[in-house]
């Protein structure tokens, strides 16, 4: 009987953990839950006779890949899939997932709740702007984007969107305005939204220069990945353009000196929470044991990120 593994450090919720059991053992399998753990050891003992392994944003390395000596399949309940050593995972034969789309909405929806609360001053008493008949610039127009794009209609907003890998057509046809790049899009838009993966690429991308780009009162907001702002030269142009905001779904390195620097024009969430609803919870879990099922039962790699 195959052994299907969640190691979550952050569990699902429990609703989530039913339904995950409930697919698993109607293929035959069995469930195995590791939660809470706080000694990466925990991890490496678990693994050691897993199947399958589902994680969140739990690191799953090569010494975690060394230790799991019958796993397959690892799927990331998530989009993003940083926190899985791609390399690794082909190097042990392990085909690796991610679960698109199953978080995009409740990013979507934090991304439009972090920006009423900066155009609003934090809530402080002092009067704000509104969102209606602002320019929102989305960079990369994936399943978050799109989301963002939909809600952000409903606010009257005009939106934008330049996307490297998305057709100029396939924006236009979501009644988005598509740009020529990611330095128009900047230049373009009084408020920019990231929605771009880490990689070697776009680390560290985002930097003083682009986001100088924005016209007087813009606002830079991040759901994305902190890996991909250039935080030193962000902190230099913040200090020279004293009209600028930046907003974060992930505590940059530098969250300390933004903080102290930037009071009334800096705010990142205690932790990460654009996928924590209990809807996104569920909608994942139950997406990668789908996956998983189907992996197994009919050798479905729809979503493999490894080669």
């Amino acid at each position: 009987m195959k052994k299907i593994l969640i190691a979550t450090e952050k569990p699902f919720a429990p609703v989530a953990v039913q339904g995950i059991k409930e697919v698993v053992e109607a293929a035959g399998y069995e469930l195995a839950l590791l939660e809470k753990y706080t000694e990466k050891k925990e991890l490496l003992d678990a693994v050691a006779d897993a199947d399958a392994l589902i994680v969140r944003s739990d690191k799953v390395d090569a010494e975690v890949l060394d230790a799991a000596k019958q796993l397959k399949i690892v799927v990331r309940a998530g989009a993003g899939y940083d926190n899985i050593d791609l390399a690794a995972a082909t190097a042990h034969n392990v085909v690796a997932m991610n679960t698109p789309g199953q978080n995009a909405n409740a990013v979507a929806e934090l991304v439009m709740g972090l920006l009423v609360y900066a155009v609003r001053n934090f809530y402080n008493g002092k009067a704000g702007t509104e969102l209606l008949g602002k320019k929102l610039g989305i960079l990369a127009f994936g399943n978050v984007g799109r989301n963002v794009a939909r809600i952000a209609k409903g606010f009257g907003m005009d939106i934008l969107a330049f996307d490297a890998y998305c057709p100029a057509e396939a924006i236009e046809a979501a009644g988005v305005k598509a740009v020529g790049s990611t330095a128009e899009l900047f230049e373009q838009s009084d408020i920019v939204s990231l929605h771009i993966p880490a990689t070697p690429e776009t680390k560290q991308s985002i930097n003083g220069e682009l986001v100088g780009k924005l016209p007087k009162g813009g606002i830079l907001i991040n759901t994305a990945r902190k890996e991909v702002i250039d935080e030193a030269s962000l902190l230099k142009l913040m200090e020279e353009r004293t009209d600028l905001k930046y907003i974060a779904d992930i505590k940059p390195d530098a969250d300390a000196e933004f903080a102290e620097k930037f009071a009334d024009r800096y705010f990142a969430t205690p932790k990460k929470m654009g996928a924590q609803t209990a809807e996104a919870n569920i909608n994942a879990g139950l997406a990668a044991a789908h996956q998983i099922v189907g992996f197994f039962k009919e050798g479905i790699t729809k979503f493999q990120v490894n080669k």
